[in-house]
């Protein structure tokens, strides 16, 4: 029997408290509306990020996409914070707490106003975890769909990204390029609306949507400023509605096998280490048992398909040429990669969305052929080990071998390390240990500026990056970032010194900073921690309830099993 597509806003519209009705009639109801489904729109309302420009006239098309599909749309706006802008100021360590903010703000007021169903707009890089983690959360009927790409810029005749913004920075700060090349590029890299167009945060989690299930097939692929975009966005009613009328839940979605298909289709496109974070705290939102050594089982098999930026040079523009991400999944399927038969929110298996979807074109250099990967095992690779007992995750898409050993160089601000890069303070074999910015010392903020300089050609997969907090997407090199526990609790980075012999092998797994255990104790004994006192409210709320990076971030007051 199919349920009520009102199932929950009836408890208003229909409800014993009949005063509340007045609301609905001043906001122009018929009577025949009060029988109407009503859909909650997420939107990450900010006009200052080039992201989320164009989120609420997404959000306008898809309630008048409702309304034709004889439903009522409610946009609703949530807090978003540009990964990108805030990068190396303070404002960096509102990026994660701001994921969370949105699954609460979605959560508080889909709940509250008894909203039948939430659609969640990903338009940066913590929209779609965040809306995500509302839906399996409250386990209501939605789905998310992505804002879109940028389109690349273009510079000497070549397509440009925000990569080469921040790769062509740190060469002109150590004269490796004219600054007025520098310059040309940061001015044109970024032409338009949508997501940064690479492989970092953003599209990894827009991938990682579709490969999971909670994302309709071809959404994270259309560029921002595709007219697709816009016809996509008026049509979502009637997935929308199929959910309600089939009674689709995330949870029924969002299985052990659907969690394995995102992580390992995250392996396969060289996606960005903050998709490993955010996968963490979905599961523990949906009640799935699926922890950072069951993802760690799952990279060390799967081969790298995809050759977009950093990797390669490619963007979303350019699979979205190739036919979206579908052809893509399409081949992970065919691959074996990624298991058919997990419901999504077609109503269908994910094999059947890909059914009639067409092999990947011979005449291309994005997606490699099935025999041919581009690497054997992933580009992220997770680690454990007397300086990482919770884990490290690493993204070492420049790196030749899978080992690294070298002496250790502290610092507790990220800025520090690109002023040592281009004092000349850093040399090939250093092992850069950044800590103090994990979810309760910092927020975990994005540390882009500081593995950034470390792309200069002198230092470029030379050296190696440790650290307790993240990093973006567009970073390259052996980057090692969510080192738990982190520093403010106890962590043992916090106890590495300048000049400890550190290694670290990926495909074994394990880290060590190549000290006695007698002298780690005798360090962990003298060490004093330093209480963490937030002046910023949203960040002591932050702190206060944040579980550590190997659960996800996840809220302790929530969680309680997750320290």
């Amino acid at each position: 029997m199919e349920q009520a597509l009102n199932w929950n806003s009836q408890n208003l519209t229909h409800g014993w408290q009949r005063g509340v009705t007045a609301f609905y009639y001043g906001l122009g109801f018929s009577d025949d509306d009060f029988d109407k489904a009503q859909i909650g729109i997420g939107v990450p309302l900010l006009d200052g990020n080039l992201c989320n420009v164009h989120a609420y006239e997404l959000a306008k098309d898809i309630a008048q996409g409702c309304k034709a599909a004889e439903m009522i749309g409610f946009p609703f706006g949530v807090p978003a914070v540009s990964d990108n802008i805030t990068q190396g100021q303070e404002g960096g360590n509102a990026s994660l707490p701001s994921r969370n903010m949105i699954a609460n703000g979605a959560e508080c007021v889909v709940s509250a106003h008894s909203y039948d169903a939430l659609i969640g707009l990903h338009n940066c890089d913590k929209n779609g975890p965040g809306f995500a983690m509302a839906l399996a959360r409250m386990n209501y009927p939605g789905l998310i769909v992505s804002g879109g790409s940028i389109m690349p810029g273009c510079h000497n005749g070549q397509d440009i990204s925000i990569l080469d913004v921040y790769d062509s920075q740190a060469s002109a700060a150590v004269g490796a390029m004219e600054e007025s090349e520098a310059e040309q590029i940061l001015k044109t890299a970024c032409p338009g609306p949508g997501g940064c167009g690479i492989a970092a945060s953003f599209n990894t989690w827009g991938i990682a949507l579709e490969a999971i299930g909670l994302m309709l097939p071809f959404s994270s692929s259309t560029p921002a400023i595709d007219a697709a975009k816009k016809t996509e966005c008026l049509n979502v009613a009637s997935a929308m509605k199929n959910l309600l009328k089939q009674n689709i839940r995330p949870r029924d979605i969002l299985t052990r096998k659907a969690f394995e298909n995102a992580a390992a289709t995250i392996a396969a496109v060289g996606g960005s280490t903050n998709g490993i974070l955010h996968l963490l705290a979905l599961a523990r939102e949906a009640k799935v048992d699926f922890r950072l050594e069951d993802i760690q089982k799952i990279l060390t098999k799967t081969p790298v398909y995809c050759s977009f930026a950093p990797r390669g040079k490619k963007t979303m523009v350019d699979l979205h040429k190739l036919g979206g991400t579908p052809v893509l999944l399409k081949h992970l399927l065919k691959a074996g990669i990624i298991d058919g038969s997990c419901l999504t929110v077609t109503g269908k298996t994910l094999a059947e969305n890909l059914a009639d979807v067409g092999d990947v074109a011979s005449d291309q250099d994005l997606i490699a052929p099935l025999d041919q990967p581009y690497k054997d095992y992933a580009d992220i690779q997770v680690c454990f080990g007397n300086l990482a007992p919770g884990g490290i995750v690493f993204k070492v898409s420049s790196m030749q071998e899978s080992h690294f050993s070298g002496t250790a160089c502290c610092f507790d601000d990220a800025k520090d390390v690109a002023d040592a890069v281009e004092a000349g303070k850093i040399k090939p074999g250093n092992i850069i240990v950044l800590r103090n910015l994990g979810p309760v010392a910092s927020g975990m903020p994005e540390v882009l500026v500081a593995t950034a300089a470390l792309a200069v050609p002198e230092l470029d997969g030379k050296v190696a990056f440790i650290s307790d907090t993240r990093v973006s997407g567009v970073s390259h090199g052996a980057i090692g970032v969510h080192c738990s526990p982190e520093a403010a609790v106890g962590g043992p980075i916090g106890l590495v010194q300048d000049g400890d012999p550190v290694s670290f092998d990926l495909l074994k797994g394990i880290i060590q900073v190549e000290i006695s255990d007698a002298e780690l104790q005798n360090r962990r004994d003298k060490w004093i921690l330093n209480p963490v006192n937030h002046t910023r409210g949203y960040l002591a709320d932050f702190a206060a309830t944040t579980s550590q990076a190997h659960h996800g971030c996840v809220s302790k007051a929530l969680h309680p099993t997750c320290e």
